[in-house]
């Protein structure tokens, strides 16, 4: 609510200039808002605002109290989403180069579409380009308000809609309001059985049928950090991936032991080994090293720390 209003401090300085101070929230956050309200404002979207406010005039156009709130807000909505004018908009930012003389000059609703459809979006290039020459900032300024009203109103058609669903004037199948639409949490876990059996092996047909009999279950014992999926290593490879380490072979990784028995934490960290190193890294190691061998020819030989020092090829 605060930041659908323009506020900001101005402050007076000797020199006769004033100084305008506005703070906004992280432009992550906007960028999120603009991301999820972009539908409400497209009148082509399924959701677009003035379709679902059209709808609910329908279904209380024998109320007239109801019929008179609607058709203020439709105005209102108008107004704050696409002003006939620039004075509707707010406020107009003027710019002039003062060695070639070019001057521009965009009122706030046009900065801020800028920023929605050019800088977050990066569809609309036309209005983009028109916004360019204000720079980032002033876009973003005029974005943040508009971004907060369309969410608030977004919220206030909601409540809206609830209050005549509740009062059996706008009929609702029930999940339509009690239908998860954001994560409580990112972190996703769960119980369950799991499987695995080499590639190619034929999989089950359905989520309900019997797993067919190569398929060897996972248990506690099992040496998850052994398991490999080429869908999830392709970016790996060496041949598409020339910058990343090659994998040690068995001797090079006991030739690094320290002469207390274990292995210092920078060399684990240039083989790609967390710290402090899980059980079963050397298999893992060993693992990717006999994987490198079958996918190509031998790898070239280590160079020493010189020539990886001096040679700029």
């Amino acid at each position: 609510m605060d930041l659908t209003r323009i506020r900001m401090s101005v402050l007076g300085l000797e020199n006769g200039e004033v100084r305008v101070r506005q703070e906004f929230p992280d432009e992550e956050v906007v960028e999120s808002a603009a991301a999820r309200i972009r539908p409400i404002l497209l009148e082509g979207d399924p959701c677009f605002y003035g379709k679902a406010l059209k709808a609910v005039g329908y279904f209380c156009r024998d109320s007239p109290r109801d019929t008179e709130w609607v058709k203020a807000t439709r105005a209102e909505w108008r107004k704050r989403t696409a002003p006939a004018t620039a004075e509707e908009a707010g406020y107009t930012v003027m710019i002039s180069h003062m060695e070639t003389g070019e001057s521009h000059a965009l009122d706030r609703h046009k900065l801020a579409m800028a920023w929605i459809y050019g800088d977050v979006v990066h569809h609309d290039t036309a209005r983009r380009r028109e916004g360019d020459p204000f720079g980032l900032g002033e876009r973003f300024r005029a974005a943040v308000p508009l971004v907060a009203w369309t969410m608030v109103g977004t919220t206030e058609l909601l409540n809206y809609i609830r209050t005549l669903n509740k009062a059996g004037v706008l009929p609702l199948r029930p999940e339509v309001l009690t239908e998860r639409v954001t994560l409580e949490t990112t972190t996703l876990e769960y119980s369950g059985k799991a499987f695995f059996a080499p590639v190619g092996t034929e999989q089950p047909t359905t989520a309900d049928t019997p797993v067919p009999k190569e398929w060897i279950p996972l248990e506690k014992e099992s040496a998850l950090s052994l398991f490999h999926t080429e869908a999830g290593e392709q970016l790996l490879h060496d041949a598409r991936s020339p910058h990343m380490p090659e994998p040690p072979s068995p001797e090079e990784i006991e030739a690094a032991r320290t002469p207390a028995g274990g292995w210092k934490r920078d060399q684990l960290a240039a083989w790609g080994i967390p710290w402090p190193p899980p059980k079963g890294w050397k298999e893992e190691l060993t693992e990717r090293w006999k994987a490198a061998r079958q996918n190509g020819a031998p790898p070239p030989p280590r160079s020493s720390p010189a020539q990886e020092t001096l040679d700029f090829s």
